[in-house]
């Protein structure tokens, strides 16, 4: 009854009311009877959580993108590789409630933490869990990102687009040759993920009447939405529309996680690809704490075993030959600057920490030009670019948690902002850290805001969210970039210069931005690229 009446409260408040559920109502509760509610519902990550050996070969650090391109390609070329992995490893359904919804969610949404305030301004509160989502609170600006086995897979929005040459050749100045990237790498991605734009049959269900509308808003304004590539699994949205699943990706239910297996995420391909192959191990609950290398050359790394509750069950210290960083960029930065600053990689160079950025990323609401009746499926099926100001994209988009008529139209908006900040390490809190301005994220907001307006004018939006301040909001990144740049930390392969046997291979490595689009294929093609040059090498 409570899901209910919620959603019936939201239907009737237009935006206001729905930024409850974008943000989340979630359950005020730090009953730890809650513990016990979720090992009733996903009994599967509680199990007892098998050790790493204590030396492998090759150990990747992290499960994400560019992670689970290592794992994969390093065992198909012979090289056994333990993967290790701070979060649980989620199983899939097709009916069991397996993630926590957008709408109200518990602990399984988030990770260690028992309140929230998203871009919503809507404060929510949950019991403490080791659940999908890392909400990192930095100067200046929140990073969102994954903590689960599949990365940033599990929790992203899905679309996976090439940035044009021009931009991308301005953010790698010559490291990356993008045609190659172009004629190769992006095309190996798209095959492995099976990426491919929204169907029509899709396109015309009721969940995506707001994609068709705010298609016909853009068309209004004089822009051509242009159709995105998608990591979601269409037959498991018939499914859902034909009422075999349960459903998620069709009632706005995303960021998350999808109960179902709708997005095809790094669980169903790369990493159960190479777990197939007998030569790659992921191990989840294992927190990577430190790195070094010994003289002699080996790596020893630190590891912190945790049960999904957050209890410690223990530290080890572990041993390879080789070390693969794929933790993000804010969990590959964060190691590198720790071992700068404590000198356990003394040869680092004074590059490390330095290139991060946000991807201009920004969050918008629009009114419809009518209160149609609009569903809120979640794939993203057009966008379109925009460089009246600085070049940007913005994104159809959906609100999360509302799968029913809120008298708004969502875009996700991507800025080429040129902001670069730097990891500098905190020893009284022993992390990472960086001061982010917030005049780059007024700037980012103020172009998509007034990109945004045009289109509401043209095509005669009924509602302005301006004056509830939810037309354009950039207090959080879910795109986050840069700290280990290649050409600069490392080798133009994700070599780590002065430590040989040592690799960045996730989005740590670009420079801040990937040009105005998501930042998802262009890692994982990177890594795709580094992996075949350090593989046919030999180092």
């Amino acid at each position: 009854m409570r899901r209910r009446d919620f959603l019936r409260a939201a239907a009737a408040a237009a935006f206001s009311g729905a930024a409850a559920g974008w943000g989340g109502a979630g359950v005020a509760s730090a009953d730890p009877n809650w513990v016990s509610l979720f090992r009733t519902w996903v009994p599967e990550i509680f199990v007892p959580l098998a050790d790493p050996p204590e030396h492998s070969e090759a150990i990747v650090v992290g499960s994400g993108f560019g992670a689970a391109v290592t794992a994969l390609r390093l065992a198909e070329a012979g090289v056994t590789n333990t993967v290790l992995e701070r979060g649980s490893r989620w199983p899939n359904d097709p009916w069991r409630e397996i993630f926590t919804g957008d709408d109200l969610p518990d602990g399984r949404g988030f990770w260690h933490r028992t309140s929230f305030t998203g871009v919503t301004k809507v404060p929510m509160q949950f019991a403490d869990f080791g659940g999908v989502l890392d909400i990192t609170e930095l100067p200046g600006v929140d990073v969102w990102r994954g903590a689960a086995v599949g990365g940033g897979s599990v929790v992203f929005t899905g679309a996976m687009i090439a940035p044009e040459r021009r931009f991308f050749d301005e953010i790698f100045r010559g490291t990356v040759d993008y045609g190659e990237m172009d004629s190769v790498w992006y095309p190996r991605v798209r095959q492995m993920l099976r990426l491919s734009p929204m169907p029509a049959d899709i396109y015309a269900s009721g969940p995506f009447t707001h994609s068709r509308v705010w298609d016909d808003q853009v068309r209004k304004a004089g822009y051509r939405s242009v159709p995105n590539d998608s990591i979601f699994d269409w037959d498991v949205l018939r499914a859902e529309l034909g009422g075999t699943t349960r459903t998620s990706a069709t009632v706005a239910r995303s960021n998350l996680g999808n109960s179902n297996g709708a997005k095809f995420d790094l669980n169903q391909n790369y990493l159960r690809y190479a777990q197939d192959t007998g030569r790659s191990a992921v191990y989840p609950g294992h927190r990577v704490d430190t790195i070094a290398q010994e003289p002699g050359g080996r790596f020893v790394v630190t590891v912190t075993k945790l049960d999904p509750t957050g209890a410690v069950l223990g530290t080890r210290t572990l041993t390879c030959d080789r070390l693969f960083l794929g933790a993000g960029s804010l969990g590959t930065s964060e190691l590198l600057v720790r071992a700068q600053a404590t000198g356990t990689l003394p040869n680092l160079n004074e590059h490390v920490g330095d290139g991060w950025g946000t991807n201009g990323d920004v969050v918008l609401a629009r009114g419809e030009s009518t209160l149609s009746g609009l569903g809120q499926g979640v794939p993203s099926a057009s966008r379109i670019a925009d460089e009246s100001g600085p070049p940007l994209s913005l994104e159809s988009w959906y609100i999360p948690g509302i799968p029913v008529e809120t008298g708004a139209l969502a875009s996700l908006g991507m800025v080429l902002d040129s902001t670069r900040a730097r990891f500098t390490f905190d020893r009284a809190r022993n992390a990472a850290t960086l001061n982010w301005p917030k005049s780059a994220q007024a700037a980012v907001a103020d172009a998509c805001r007034h990109v945004d307006h045009h289109i509401a004018e043209r095509a005669g939006a009924v509602l302005d969210y301006q004056p509830l301040g939810y037309d354009a909001n950039a207090v959080f990144t879910a795109h986050p970039l840069g700290g280990a740049v290649l050409g600069q930390v490392t080798d133009g392969n994700g070599r780590v210069l002065g430590h040989p046997g040592l690799y960045v291979m996730d989005g740590a490595a670009i420079p801040g931005s990937t040009g105005t689009v998501n930042p998802s294929l262009t890692i994982t093609a990177l890594a795709e690229r580094n992996i075949a040059a350090i593989v046919a090498a030999g180092h």
